[in-house]
């Protein structure tokens, strides 16, 4: 539920960890490759994927338990979903936070957040990611349209 009472409508109907694997897997072939996180990462940063390859590989060694070069759902669902993972879970978020951070101010903004979430398969409205935006401390501009920095973006996703 969003913070303004309206309901995410989830497209696919997905729920828990496989969601987010799923939108990162962008081949759909079950597991997370580089090239998979390189797609992430062009379309959230206005870096390039090859300034980006450290965060990447970052990432991958986080998850990749069995050391094949690719995360499997398995192992993503340790990273992100284990009690004992939190610190790995945090470096993770971290990565993808300073991903979605285009500018490099430490703030994620109001477009930045809703392209995410349309990239994930949430359909949020403009008054939804301002709502987001102030429950995770960043009134701004508009009372809602400012950024969040890395621990008020842990806010909203409730971690």
């Amino acid at each position: 539920m969003c913070p303004t009472g309206e309901t995410l409508r989830r497209r696919g109907g997905k729920t828990d960890l496989r969601s987010a694997f799923d939108v990162l897997d962008a081949d759909g072939d079950g597991r997370i490759s580089h090239e998979d996180l390189r797609a992430f990462y062009v379309e959230f940063s206005e870096a390039d994927a090859t300034s980006g390859e450290q965060a990447i590989e970052s990432m991958i060694a986080v998850a990749d338990s069995n050391k094949d070069g690719f995360v499997e759902y398995d192992e993503f669902e340790k990273v992100l979903g284990a009690k004992k993972g939190t610190d790995r879970r945090t470096r993770v978020m971290e990565d993808a936070f300073r991903v979605m951070d285009k500018d490099g101010d430490g703030k994620v903004g109001h477009a930045d957040l809703k392209s995410y979430l349309s990239w994930a398969g949430f359909e949020a409205a403009d008054e939804d990611v301002k709502a987001m935006i102030r429950l995770g401390g960043g009134g701004g501009v508009d009372n809602g349209d400012g950024g969040v920095t890395f621990q008020g973006f842990l806010k909203i996703l409730a971690l």
